[in-house]
């Protein structure tokens, strides 16, 4: 039983030791933690001097003033270590929060298709602040308190072995008493901590969408779900409390009943003449230098089993394997040639996605993706992109496979231009420079403004390039969005253009600007396009048709009408 407890508190341990430690401030603060503590013990020890020798007359001014010295030393020795403890703690969560936030964003996208982003915050702030809780706070109070028990135990064993007896009878009780409540602690922690990221995935979502909400008069369901959540962690809240609500009774119960006892039997000593009145008040002040100790003892342990359960989730996403890191070929891909090869690929073991893919796309050419919607066409694009690897097959960029080109090498020299136009709360100078390290000058930047037709709109803003745009772009209109977008491809200069119909939802006056800026944009670069509208790809150098993950047919618009089915009913409906 007790091995297992120990491997089961390991990789709670590891994963504190690996964010290493400040050692000097750990050091100093236990250090002045033992010396706080060796100074507090003897303060006992000068009160019994002072209570046996008590009179006006003998009261000695050299003993007050020693035990004024020893508390104000004491107390500044105190909060000292009290300090440093807490700052080895705050550094040891911020590096545990920087190691999690990381590994986050070097996940593949297959990991957020199945997690809510809500649930990954908590993990990195609700997680890593029990943890933090634990080391800032109840983590010095037990090095001190383990200081000041065994320091008490010691003295008062060469005081008097026999009351000393007496008074530990208390530890077995007090074990007994919190063993059970300490693991029922730790499957509510559990719990609480999963629901609590359950809510704050819903929670982030609801808000995120909140226009979506408004317009579609969710109000009621979302706060019937929300309602809901706040129920579930009520009931665990509650489920928490009862058991810490029972701890403070039951130790308080514990340290009445034994000081009781103590008095009891010290007063009979004393009359007895066999303890002197000081030594009983020494005995009483040590006892209380054991007793608050274990009361921090139970808190320690119980936020202890909090912090295993939420270490044992942060474990779990510290172990998923990442993204391909920096390792990988540096490749300059202009003027080489994509190729799928038998490609397979399923988001999940029961369907398939693609079946084995087949195609090539020529340098400097365009070639689009049609068919009915499920068909594959987006995959392709996420494939392209690296979001995801082939189950079988693979893709190449000349002679190589992509995957053995280093991730920031391929996506630097890959643009993506999305129905949607996702931007980042900031300016528009952030949203046009996101994710470039090198300083770009306003010169740069307005030139591809201009290129993208973003110029002038942005030149209408008091603020310029400095114009905040609000969460996900919602201060700039459609078309300003897709302007800004395609300037960022521009200042990427990519040799691969993917475009997931970048017009599909604009105005006829945006999508003729956006559409010239496109056509500007295309020109001599590799361009994937997928087309939700077949007038947007008549002019392509290659049409992929793809039903149900099979390619069932590849030509141009004129090749495909006349010799596909299926497209040519597309056609027929969409141009005629």
């Amino acid at each position: 039983m007790e091995d297992q407890s120990k491997n089961t508190f390991k990789p709670f341990i590891s994963l504190i030791l690996a964010t290493k430690i400040p050692k000097l401030a750990f050091t100093i603060g236990i250090i002045g933690s033992l010396i706080t503590t060796l100074v507090g013990l003897s303060i006992p020890l000068l009160t019994r001097e002072m209570v046996d020798g008590f009179s006006v007359e003998a009261m000695s001014i050299t003993l007050i003033v020693i035990i004024v010295v020893v508390f104000i030393v004491r107390a500044a020795l105190d909060a000292m270590s009290r300090y440093l403890l807490a700052y080895v703690g705050q550094n040891i969560v911020a590096r545990l929060r920087e190691r999690m936030l990381l590994k986050v964003i070097r996940l593949p996208v297959s990991y957020f298709d199945r997690k809510t982003s809500g649930e990954s915050v908590s993990r990195i702030v609700n997680d890593t602040g029990v943890v933090k809780d634990l080391i800032s706070q109840h983590f010095p109070q037990f090095i001190t308190g383990i200081i000041s028990i065994i320091g008490a135990v010691i003295i008062l064993i060469i005081m008097d072995w026999k009351m000393t007896v007496l008074m530990l009878t208390v530890v077995p009780v007090t074990i007994f008493i919190m063993r059970p409540l300490g693991k029922k602690m730790r499957k509510i922690s559990h719990g609480l901590q999963d629901e609590t990221a359950q809510f704050s995935g819903k929670i982030t979502q609801t808000i995120s969408e909140v226009r979506l909400m408004k317009a579609s008069n969710a109000e009621k369901a979302e706060e019937q779900k929300g309602t809901e959540g706040i129920s579930n962690l009520l009931a665990y809240g509650l489920k928490e409390s009862r058991i810490l609500a029972l701890i403070g009774p039951l130790m308080q119960l514990v340290i009445m009943g034994i000081l009781v006892v103590i008095i009891g039997y010290g007063g009979i000593r004393v009359a007895e003449g066999t303890m002197t009145t000081g030594s009983l008040v020494a005995f009483i002040l040590y006892l209380f230098q054991i007793i608050m100790p274990l009361t921090v003892f139970t808190m320690f342990f119980t936020q202890l089993q909090k912090a295993k359960g939420a270490t044992e989730r942060m474990i779990e996403i510290l172990e998923l394997e990442e993204e391909q890191g920096p390792d990988g070929i540096e490749m300059e891909i202009t003027n080489q040639p994509v190729r799928f090869e038998n490609v397979f690929f399923s988001y999940n073991e029961e369907e398939s996605v693609l079946q084995n893919v087949s195609f090539e796309v020529q340098p400097g050419t365009m070639v689009a993706f049609a068919g009915p919607s499920g068909g594959g066409k987006t995959t392709v694009f996420g494939l392209l992109e690296r979001f995801y690897e082939p189950q079988e097959g693979r893709i190449l960029i000349g002679n190589a496979p992509i995957n053995e080109i280093s991730l920031a090498s391929w996506r630097s020299q890959i643009g993506y231009v999305s129905q949607d136009s996702p931007m980042v709360a900031g300016t528009i100078r952030e949203n046009l420079t996101y994710g470039i390290e090198t300083d770009i000058d306003d010169e740069r930047l307005w030139g591809v403004a201009k290129m993208a037709y973003a110029e002038q709109f942005i030149q209408q803003f008091p603020n310029g390039l400095d114009t905040e745009v609000g969460e996900r772009g919602i201060k700039l209109s459609g078309g300003q969005r897709q302007r800004i977008a395609i300037a960022r491809a521009f200042l990427r200069d990519p040799k691969i253009l993917m475009m997931d119909e970048a017009t599909a939802s604009l105005d006829s006056q945006s999508e003729k600007i956006v559409q010239q800026a496109l056509t500007r944009l295309m020109e001599g670069r590799t361009t994937f396009v997928i087309a939700h509208r077949l007038s947007t790809i008549v002019n392509a150098d290659k049409i992929i048709f793809i039903e149900k993950g099979e390619i069932t047919g590849v030509g141009t618009h004129k090749e495909l009408v006349n010799g596909h089915a299926l497209y040519r009913e597309f056609a027929e409906q969409q141009l005629t």
